[in-house]
């Protein structure tokens, strides 16, 4: 059995995660996704919650024909322990999938496998790109799932990152 991890922030879970995703399930039996930065929540770069993220990923994901586990991790301020903390955290996986340089690194000197999946429209596709919009009143919401606008909506997440971005 071939259980592979991806981890993200998912600051929102967007078209690109889905993709990636979506090529995964075709080559893993099962799939862990590591919900990173899982303390981090009402700021410019990480406006949403740990479980309001778990419920974007699962929500988005009912068609995955893969089972999967979402699991929150905390970051862990020395990047040398990190991969051990994340092993701590989660089932036992074959290959980590990450293009984040950090992560493959921090995974590659751990002694674990590591893929770089082929990423998405990245200029359009990434949390950055969609919070900007949101922020900017632009059309955003063809960029993720419809379950995940859902929950945006759900959460007043817009109203959220706008109030955030007030200044004094």
């Amino acid at each position: 059995m071939k259980r592979g991890f991806y981890v993200g922030r998912f600051q929102p879970y967007h078209n690109g995660h889905q993709a990636v995703l979506s090529e995964l399930a075709r080559t893993c039996d099962e799939i862990i996704l590591g919900v990173g930065s899982a303390q981090l929540s009402h700021t410019l770069e990480n406006p949403f919650t740990a479980g309001e993220r778990v419920l974007m990923i699962t929500r988005a994901l009912t068609d995955l024909r893969c089972p999967y586990y979402v699991i929150p991790i905390e970051d862990v301020q020395r990047n040398a322990l990190w991969a051990a903390h994340v092993r701590s955290m989660t089932p036992p996986f074959d290959t980590c999938y990450s293009s984040n340089p950090l992560v493959v690194r921090l995974f590659f000197e751990a002694g674990v496998d590591v893929q770089s999946p082929a990423m998405y429209e990245r200029d359009r596709h990434s949390g950055t790109e969609i919070r900007r919009r949101m922020l900017a009143g632009e059309p955003w919401e063809n960029l993720v799932p419809p379950a995940v606008v859902t929950v945006v909506r759900e959460i007043d997440g817009v109203e959220r990152l706008r109030e955030i971005a007030r200044a004094d």
